[in-house]
């Protein structure tokens, strides 16, 4: 129902103020929050200090070293040249044997009967043959006194013949029988020492099944691995160095084979390398062997130490520090192989340029660091000492015959 005009409130007189005010608190409001939105001006980035090293050319120290193991020239794996059951094993791990000795024994009953019954098969041929030799000598007799015919000679001569062969066939299968019988005993070879035991008593096992593993007296070589990229370097002949890992005297040695094909598994080639047997370590043992082929001690190579470098997405970078203006930038780097603690790096670096080698985690591209100087001690003299690493500088030419021996 409208209201009559008398009746309705008079807004622009009573609530016109109220609505102003209103409206004033709100822009004051939208003020208040836009100015609170409005971002900070950043503080001024830090000038950091930073210790430098001085790119330059030195000599490597590190020589490559591979684990190896002392084995025997000849190690032979023994079995059994006829099948049965292992009744008794005489050899155990690490024993010396002598040559000709017994080493294991098969269950021999089967063998012994079969050898048996070949001694009653030779027995049967020489009883055939003895009773055609007396008939041929009869019948030989007769036909001297013409009772006989030639003929009738002739096939006593044959019978004769046949039970001499089949006498000839018995002894030599009976010889046969008596080996398999002596089979069943497993001899060394060879003097040397059990390495290996592949097989227990009661176990049955075929012929030529391994058993026993021997490792034979004489000549010892040291068994290690190489990966790809190095076996190129080595040829048979070249001196390598063998020291023994529990301590001891360091050994000379020279390469005596490199393997045609790598491991399908570890894809490396195996190298054997001959070493005096008198003062071999104990087989087994494992051995440093450091091929001289494969040396790099003396090389020159730009070095850098780890805590200079840090990833930078896939690669290697540096913080390069600019005389000019007192600010870093990031070099990407090529480490090619490790010196003890210190890089190799094979390229992105030149003799001369100064690198950050500490906090480089926390620098950004084009920020102005400071040189770290490090305060005198107390009643030493106050000259500066400086915080920078400078190797010898070395001409650009060396610079890149070291990065190429490093990649080597």
């Amino acid at each position: 129902m409208r209201l009559p005009q008398a009746h309705r409130p008079q807004q622009g007189l009573f609530f016109g103020p109220f609505r102003f005010l209103r409206h004033a608190g709100g822009l004051g409001a939208v003020a208040l929050f836009l100015a609170a939105c409005t971002p900070a001006a950043p503080p001024p980035e830090p000038v950091r200090a930073v210790k430098l090293v001085t790119v330059g050319v030195g000599a490597l120290q590190a020589r490559q070293d591979y684990s190896g193991e002392v084995r025997a020239r000849t190690e032979s794996r023994l079995g059994f040249r006829v099948a049965g059951k292992i009744v008794q094993r005489q050899a155990e791990l690490g024993q010396r044997v002598r040559a000709g000795q017994v080493l294991a024994q098969l269950d021999p009953q089967d063998y012994q009967l079969a050898s048996a019954a070949a001694q009653a098969q030779v027995s049967a041929a020489q009883t055939q043959h003895d009773l055609a030799a007396a008939d041929f000598q009869r019948f030989a007799a007769l036909k001297a006194q013409n009772f006989i015919s030639g003929a009738e000679l002739d096939r006593r001569e044959a019978s004769l013949k046949a039970a001499r062969a089949s006498l000839a066939q018995a002894r030599a299968q009976a010889a046969a029988q008596g080996n398999q019988a002596a089979y069943t005993r497993l001899v060394a070879t060879a003097d040397g020492v059990v390495t290996g035991v592949e097989a227990e008593v009661g176990q049955v096992v075929s012929a030529g099944t391994p058993v026993l593993r021997i490792a034979q007296d004489g000549a010892r070589d040291v068994v290690f691995a190489v990966p790809e990229d190095k076996v190129v370097h080595l040829k048979v002949g070249q001196a390598v160095t063998v020291r023994s890992w529990a301590g001891g005297a360091t050994l000379q040695g020279q390469v005596r084979e490199v393997a045609a094909s790598a491991d399908p598994v570890t894809r490396t080639f195996a190298v054997r390398a001959d070493i005096d047997a008198a003062q071999a370590p104990p087989l087994g043992a494992t051995v440093h062997v450091m091929p001289a082929a494969l040396s790099l001690a003396g090389l020159p190579a730009i070095k850098l130490p780890t805590t200079a470098l840090r990833q930078e997405g896939t690669s290697t970078a540096v913080w390069v520090y600019d005389a000019d203006t007192g600010t870093v930038r990031s070099q990407t780097v090529q480490v090619a192989t490790a010196d003890g603690n210190e890089a190799v790096i094979a390229d992105g670096l030149v003799p001369g340029m100064q690198v950050v080698s500490t906090g480089v985690h926390v620098l950004t591209p084009g920020q102005k660091v400071r040189i770290f100087e490090q305060k005198p001690a107390p009643g030493q003299s106050n000259q500066a000492q400086d915080a920078t690493k400078t190797v010898a500088p070395m001409p650009a030419a060396s610079a890149a015959a070291a990065s190429a021996s490093a990649t080597r």
